[in-house]
């Protein structure tokens, strides 16, 4: 047991002596992943209910994603875009094709693609909304999260963000999150150039709006000339059980946001798509990324993409969501406060305080009996495994959480 205790502290040590301190990861260290399995350095086997916040959708090491990483590897993997390289054409145009769009801008972070979006959102609001220079404003609702650049910070409502990295970005406007009224009224200003929204707030803790909210807000944002941006970069392919979640109410946003399982895992990947009309206002030298649209990238996301439409694995979250939440409310539990989601986008609320560690050690016990959450906002826990599960993994898993209950509400 000490040989153990010492493996895993090793580790541990190694990152908490030269690693800033900006997270605080559940105990355990990882050295391996395949589809909805991860292991430690013990050899100890996990099922992964957090899918590295939604980014392996495909599965740990798909092998197809895989393959298309190494070979590509061995190619050609930076060239900057001072030159043309012959993949990044391919993907563009297969990405486009298949969510509907004239143009993408590749970059590679999440955030990088959030940054993105509202460099658009602004340029356009210039050149063809025609709004006076540097007055442009973007309406954003609370409990947002897009990432934590001192721009993605400026619109959080959350002081572990934005508490101490000010001064903050100008021109943000925040309303309460599914409320139409609020957002009509900050629509009516002619200076806002887009609206900015998460379909499910994740990192909130998988809070869902109101039937019909999302539809109605694109509806809204039409009527005032403002752009619909959505951010699905969690929220997106295939998680929630269509490829976007904004497909649950036919909204066609304005700019779309991915990145997360663009790379199935891989590496670093986001993309911003619209139309010509709004991706055409930035001009050369406007914006760009040293690796953004890279071959290696490019590549790896040709196969992400075709890993979720080749499996269905859409339709698989749909079904593997309805059978957990169904199996999770069947559970008498005096702790859970709230079992909510959308496909395999899911989560539970602790019946504490957000400053109770009761989740914390709930997900503990979870990872001894081998099942990996983490709480997010203090008292809720994220249920997202990897979109390739099967019922018979799923109901393996769902035994897990019910006997760590059981086990969990003996000690209270």
């Amino acid at each position: 047991m000490h040989q153990i205790l010492s493996r895993t502290q090793y580790y541990i040590d190694l990152e908490n002596k030269y690693g800033a301190h900006n997270y605080h990861p559940m105990p355990v260290v990882l050295a391996k992943g395949e589809g909805v399995y991860v292991w430690d350095v013990e050899g100890k086997r996990y099922y992964d209910f957090l899918s590295a916040y939604s980014a392996v959708n495909q599965g740990h090491c798909h092998p197809k994603i895989v393959r298309a990483l190494v070979e590509q590897a061995q190619e050609l993997a930076l060239t900057s875009r001072a030159f043309y390289n012959n993949v990044l054409g391919e993907y563009e145009r297969y990405i486009t094709k298949l969510l509907g769009y004239d143009k993408v801008l590749p970059m590679n972070t999440g955030v990088e693609g959030g940054e993105t979006a509202l460099k658009l959102a602004r340029k356009w609001a210039y050149t063809v909304k025609r709004v006076p220079e540097n007055q442009a404003k973007v309406v954003f609702v609370e409990g947002n999260f897009w990432g934590r650049t001192l721009a993605a910070i400026s619109s959080s409502t959350d002081p572990s963000s934005y508490s101490g990295f000010g001064p903050y970005m100008p021109g943000y406007v925040i309303i309460p999150y599914n409320d139409l009224t609020a957002l009509e009224k900050a629509l009516q200003d002619p200076n806002v150039a887009a609206f900015m929204v998460e379909p499910i707030q994740g990192e909130a803790g998988v809070v869902l709006p109101d039937k019909g909210y999302l539809s109605a807000a694109y509806n809204l944002c039409q009527a005032n000339n403002v752009l619909f941006i959505a951010d699905e970069v969690q929220t997106g392919l295939a998680r929630t059980g269509k490829m976007m979640c904004c497909d649950h109410e036919n909204v066609k946003p304005d700019i779309l946001i991915l990145g997360k399982a663009l790379s199935g895992g891989m590496l670093p990947v986001s993309a911003v798509l619209c139309n010509d009309d709004i991706m055409l206002c930035i001009k050369p030298g406007e914006h760009g990324s040293t690796y953004g649209g890279n071959p290696l990238a490019c590549k790896v996301a040709m196969a992400a993409l075709e890993v979720l439409v080749e499996e269905n694995l859409a339709d698989n979250a749909e079904r593997m969501g309805h059978i957990l939440r169904t199996e999770l409310r069947a559970i008498k539990s005096k702790i859970i406060k709230d079992i909510r989601g959308m496909g395999l986008l899911n989560a539970i609320e602790i019946d504490c305080s957000e400053d109770s560690p009761m989740a914390w050690n709930f997900c503990l016990k979870l990872k001894q009996n081998g099942l990996l959450a983490k709480p997010t906002h203090g008292n809720k826990i994220r249920f997202a495994p990897p979109l390739v599960i099967t019922e018979e993994q799923l109901y393996a898993c769902i035994d897990i959480i019910r006997k760590t209950l059981m086990e969990f509400e003996a000690t209270l």
